[in-house]
């Protein structure tokens, strides 16, 4: 391990690759103690929506964005895998070919392992390592997601929902879930003839939402020939200054902090209530035998308010008059 430390912090990135799978293995507790005070200067961008919509040649068309702009660049790029196996093609990796050999973007690959929420459950702590590493800019490409995988925004500073035309007819888009995490829209292949509508929808839904702060950025984009990439850029910059001047950052990570130590404890209550349940005896109910468990760990035991777990990140905006 203090080998491990010395060459990360001598910026050699094999130790950054072997950090993250150590972190990964659920080993990572000593590394993190470790780096934890070197991080909060990287600039975290998540980048969401549907499959197919274009996210990997995005990614890959932002990261060079910022190359030219002379920062350095960590990607997360989460792809889907078997909840059996676990196994996964790692497929939006190719996309990215181009930035492999630059020694200022740090690409890593990692399988969702049948983690919900579009994340992986090792995202954010190799998140906190690309930023603690020294990376100015470090995006987290999630999965193909739906309407309620909304986790990348417990994770990010800046959430970019991308949608893609002739997907869906306008009531998807006045559906609320992923749209309300969105700092900024993302129309891409805006050469579609059904892009101007989707625009035109974005822009009515934004206006029936009150919004106390920040109102959602909306960019058209063909990423896969590089036009709308400078605006996309420009949004993030503008949030980013957004969040510094009014504070909201700091509260942002505050509440990402604590959603990621709630998640950590919960992981390990779990295990313990996996044990627990290998030896529960027959019970009346559902109830009963969770009383009994928490009977376990000095709880009371009372199947009294019991309720099941939820996602806790809060809506950035409300419909008026709802």
């Amino acid at each position: 391990m203090d080998q491990l430390l010395t060459d990360f912090r001598a910026g050699r990135t094999r130790a950054l690759a072997r950090a993250i799978s150590i972190c990964e293995s659920g080993n990572g507790a000593p590394l993190m103690h470790a780096v934890y005070p070197l991080i909060g200067r990287a600039r975290t961008i998540g980048l969401t929506g549907p499959p197919g919509v274009g996210k990997s040649t995005l990614c890959s068309a932002l990261v060079a964005h910022a190359r030219k702009l002379g920062l350095t660049v960590g990607v997360i790029s989460v792809d889907p895998s078997s909840p059996f196996s676990h196994g996964a093609l790692l497929g939006d990796r190719i996309r990215l070919t181009e930035h492999f050999t630059d020694p200022d973007v740090f690409i890593r690959s990692m399988a969702s392992r049948g983690h919900l929420g579009g994340v992986s459950g090792a995202t954010a702590d190799a998140v906190s390592l690309m930023d603690a590493f020294g990376k100015d800019v470090v995006v987290i490409e999630t999965v193909g997601v739906g309407q309620s995988e909304i986790e990348i925004a417990e994770i990010a500073d800046t959430t970019l929902v991308a949608l893609q035309p002739g997907s869906g007819d306008s009531v998807q888009v006045l559906k609320a879930g992923i749209l309300e995490i969105a700092d900024v829209f993302v129309v891409n292949k805006s050469d579609h003839p059904m892009a101007l509508q989707l625009q035109r929808e974005i822009r009515s839904m934004l206006e029936m939402l009150h919004f106390s702060g920040w109102v959602p950025a909306l960019v058209a984009t063909q990423a896969l020939a590089g036009i709308g990439i400078d605006a996309l850029w420009d949004a993030v910059v503008d949030h980013d200054r957004f969040l510094k001047t009014s504070g909201a950052l700091e509260h942002r990570r505050r509440a990402a902090f604590a959603q990621r130590v709630r998640a950590l404890a919960l992981g390990a209550l779990e295990s313990r209530i996996d044990a627990a349940l290998e030896t529960l005896e027959d019970a009346r109910d559902p109830y009963a035998a969770a009383a009994h468990v928490l009977r376990g760990f000095g709880g009371a035991g009372d199947a009294v308010g019991f309720r099941s777990r939820r996602a806790r990140v809060p809506p950035r905006s409300s419909v008026k008059g709802v």
